[in-house]
């Protein structure tokens, strides 16, 4: 049946209705590879419909987990016989239905999020949404004021200066990072710059989403308020 685009964005939970005007307005929304036009109908059922790129699908039957990650294990979802990987310590009913969405070096412990939602992995890991991620790390010694600031502020590693970071000491040896971006080892590349390095490090935040009660290895499905609270703070989900 076709429908009003404004309608079928926010039936997706892609957008608000007003937000979806301005992005056919802005040129983000196509229907069949053409720029779609306002006040445009289409049926989601038939039509490829799309905005920035992304298919825009039915959201029901959607799937979230979390996972406390154990050190040793990749993030990965495909089976490699070399090495454990997060597929290999999910539950058998689960394995291939939900992947990682972004990664954890393989020594990094914390909470990885695993869904089947393609739309939220894309809000989640596309830098230019800048969603955040805070870690907890430990180094070898006493890092100093200066070292943090040098965090904070941001510093060119392979040749490309990173974005301003949130950080809270702990006590001498330990702080928070909190990052909206996500490169190769970031923080453990960033921390060996300053003179610190890590000893162990820990994923403690994705967004709005925590849980210093799972423990390493453990996996839960998120409730229902979490997951309200996550698709409504990437702008997938509406309030009144």
């Amino acid at each position: 049946m076709q429908e009003r685009l404004q309608k079928i964005l926010s039936a997706r939970g892609i957008c608000s209705r007003r937000k979806a005007e301005e992005y056919i307005l802005q040129g983000l929304v196509t229907v069949n590879g053409q720029k779609a036009e306002l006040g445009q109908k289409a049926d989601p059922e038939v039509d490829d419909i799309q905005v920035d790129g992304k298919v825009v699908e039915a959201r029901k039957d959607l799937l979230y987990y979390v996972l406390n990650k154990p050190a040793g294990v990749v993030t990965t979802n495909a089976n490699r016989e070399d090495q454990i990987t997060v597929r290999d310590i999910l539950p058998p009913k689960l394995q291939g239905k939900i992947v990682p969405v972004g990664r954890l070096d393989k020594e990094t412990t914390g909470l990885i999020l695993l869904t089947n939602d393609g739309v939220l992995a894309y809000r989640l890991t596309h830098p230019k949404f800048d969603h955040q991620k805070e870690y907890e790390v430990t180094v070898q010694k006493k890092i100093f004021d200066g070292a943090l600031v040098k965090l904070q502020n941001g510093m060119t590693i392979a040749g490309e200066k990173t974005k301003p970071a949130g950080i809270k000491r702990i006590n001498t040896t330990t702080f928070r990072i909190t990052l909206t971006e996500g490169r190769n080892r970031q923080i453990r590349r960033m921390c060996q710059k300053v003179g610190s390095p890590v000893v162990t490090l820990k994923r403690v935040r994705i967004e709005t989403l925590t849980d210093d009660r799972l423990h390493e290895g453990q996996l839960r499905e998120l409730t229902k308020k979490e997951r309200s609270d996550l698709l409504y703070r990437v702008g997938l989900e509406t309030r009144n």
